[in-house]
């Protein structure tokens, strides 16, 4: 039985959702940030939304450097979620500490994380404040992509199993795997026209 409540939400029920790792590089300081609240938000421009707390490291070096990069990982590599989730860039260089391998980005100077499948470099074009969050709008001006992990453009679930974030620093993967179903505008027509007819 569902319950009602005016307070103390339960706001885990967006949940799972697929997390990234996003990168920025001030000076010679390199720091990554797990993030679960991100989105697309425009295709044309493409623009990019990372929500990302003011408490966090990562926020004041994305308003100085004015770019990131937004890196996706399999479930595999999973622990560099928890390392960049947990652990802040003021007590340590994670980069260092763990080994993190980086490249070399191509238009702006943070770099994209190794083990992703696929990479966002984005150049910051505007801030909005939304409560204790900031929402940072980036303008994706190049990606790095694994071609091995696509088909035909789409994630290719048969060769990586994606990272899902549950909440509380739970992970997991789709251990059954997946029921793939495609519902096209013709199908949907069908049923309308079908409604119609009743």
């Amino acid at each position: 039985m569902k319950k009602f409540k005016e307070k103390n939400f339960n706001l885990y029920g967006l949940y799972p959702t697929i997390p990234c790792i996003v990168l920025v590089k001030l000076g010679n300081k390199i720091n990554g940030l797990s993030i679960a609240w991100h989105t697309l938000l425009s295709a044309s421009p493409p623009l990019y939304g990372i929500c990302i707390s003011p408490k966090r490291y990562s926020y004041e070096m994305i308003k100085e450097a004015k770019e990131f990069t937004i890196n996706f990982i399999p479930f595999e590599k999973s622990f560099l979620l928890a390392v960049f989730g947990r652990i802040s860039g003021k007590e340590m260089d994670k980069i260092k500490v763990f080994n993190v391998e980086i490249s070399e980005s191509k238009i702006i100077k943070t770099p994209i994380l190794k083990d992703s499948f696929i990479s966002y470099e984005c150049i910051l074009k505007n801030e909005f404040e939304t409560g204790d969050h900031f929402l940072f709008v980036g303008e994706i001006v190049g990606s790095w992509e694994d071609e091995k992990f696509f088909e035909e453009g789409l994630p290719n679930l048969k060769v990586y199993e994606p990272c899902f974030y549950l909440g509380k620093d739970i992970y997991a993967k789709a251990k059954f795997g997946f029921l793939k179903q495609k519902i096209s505008r013709e199908e949907i027509d069908k049923i309308l026209k079908f409604k119609n007819r009743i």
